[in-house]
């Protein structure tokens, strides 16, 4: 089971950014803070001891001991947390070699963990950090039921260190791809998903009959059966992958029939059901930039679907789809603001709400005392494109300057006839 409440902070308090210890106070004065659970403080402060958020204001009496970083003329704000993403489990999209996200053997795989590969020292993970990140969602991906995800802080040196909470969510698919994958039907994906929840349900209230070989055959197999458990109690949300206005109304059909906690992933039409969605209480993780119909489910693409899903209350989380552009999740935010979205919900958008949907509120997406200080000092407005990420903080530590992209560019800066370092060949000259 996974750590919930004060277990979960101390989890994520224990898990060591660096190896270096986190005992030392950090006090970022003078910015614009953004805490996202309330107003916005001008000149404030934010007061942080081993790894928390202790205070956030004006007027805070500073340790001489603390750390300074100056915050004036800048803007301050939680870590950006990307609600679905691979990151850790794909280095190289076109090379199967390197990628750790899906199972290949079967449609329906509810109890396939990917976290046992994920990657540390993935040259993704400090890219993304580069833009703000801080938090993300560790998602499977393929087939119908894909798997599940773990919530993880993009700082650690093991799985284990990274982990915010495991098994936070069940993935799964009811797009045209998983139609495609179960035979070209909709009515089929309907069928099997019913059928994995279905038999889910017969065996929590027969296992003793299961285990003795005295219950109908099922078709999942017992571990599969097992870890829809908490999806079935409403423990973790079942993310389901769907854009067509119909589709998303066929899951939250299924949704209701077995009392599921349905998240809406893609959502490209999801503005023409927003009054059901809101009605529901469903959020739905999108992508604001999406605004071509690129496929037939996704013929009612808009710029505004953001704008018009929070209107009608729906909570909205926002995710760039992309492991490698993952950074411009603050792209995907401005994009909605432009199209009518109010800023401080699409600050949210970023922060808070998936926070929220994942169960990790209680130590995420916001400042405020006791909270994991996940922290960035942007020289900006966050959702502006020549905004940077000066500092960025992760459980209270100030994660490096580095990445494989800037060592790429300083290397190539200067375009002279000079033999570049990384491709020297011994004997060769």
């Amino acid at each position: 089971m996974r750590p919930r409440g004060p277990a979960l902070l101390l989890a994520a308090a224990l898990g060591l950014a660096t190896g270096a210890a986190r005992a030392q106070e950090i006090a970022i004065v003078g910015g614009t803070v953004h805490p996202v659970s309330g107003p916005p403080i001008e000149g404030a402060t934010v007061l942080i001891r081993d790894g928390r958020i202790v205070a956030v204001g004006t007027d805070l009496a500073v340790p001489d001991a603390a750390r300074r970083i100056d915050a004036r003329g800048k803007v301050v704000t939680p870590g950006l947390f990307v609600p679905y993403s691979q990151l850790g489990l794909v280095e190289v999209d076109l090379v199967g070699q390197t990628r750790d996200e899906r199972m290949q053997d079967d449609l329906v795989t509810p109890a396939f963990d990917p976290i046992a590969g994920l990657n540390p020292r993935s040259t993704l993970i400090p890219f993304a950090r580069s833009g703000g990140l801080t938090t993300a969602v560790a998602a499977p991906s393929g087939g119908l039921i894909a798997g599940q995800a773990s919530v993880i802080d993009l700082a650690g040196d093991t799985p284990a260190r990274m982990l915010v909470a495991r098994r936070a969510a069940m993935m799964a698919d009811f797009d045209e791809g998983a139609a495609a994958a179960v035979g070209g039907s909709r009515g089929a994906a309907a069928l099997r998903l019913r059928e994995a929840l279905e038999d889910a349900r017969f065996w929590s209230a027969r296992r003793a009959a299961f285990d003795r070989g005295e219950s109908r055959e099922l078709a999942q197999s017992r571990l599969d059966l097992a870890a829809l458990q908490p999806v079935l109690a409403g423990e973790i949300p079942l993310v389901v992958e769907a854009h067509r206005a119909s589709d998303i109304l066929a899951v939250l059909d299924i949704a209701a029939e077995f009392g599921l906690r349905p998240v809406i992933l893609g959502g490209t039409e999801a503005w023409m059901v927003a009054e059901t969605l809101a009605r529901d209480a469903v959020p739905v993780i999108l992508k604001p930039r999406t605004s071509l119909p690129s496929g037939f489910e996704r013929l009612g693409a808009r710029f505004d679907n953001a704008a018009l899903l929070a209107a009608a209350g729906v909570p909205i989380a926002f995710t760039p789809f992309e492991n490698h552009r993952a950074g411009e999740i603050t792209q995907e935010a401005g994009n909605a603001v432009r199209w009518g979205l109010p800023w401080d919900q699409a600050l949210r958008a970023v922060t808070l709400t998936p926070a929220e949907i994942y169960g990790v509120s209680d130590g995420y997406g916001a400042l405020a005392p006791g909270r994991v200080a996940n922290v960035v000092v942007w020289s900006g407005d966050p959702l502006e494109l020549s905004t940077r990420a000066e500092t960025v903080l992760v459980r209270g530590t100030v994660m490096p300057d580095w990445s494989r992209q800037k060592e790429l560019l300083e290397r190539y800066r200067a375009l002279d006839d000079a033999p570049r370092p990384a491709y020297d060949v011994p004997g060769s000259r």
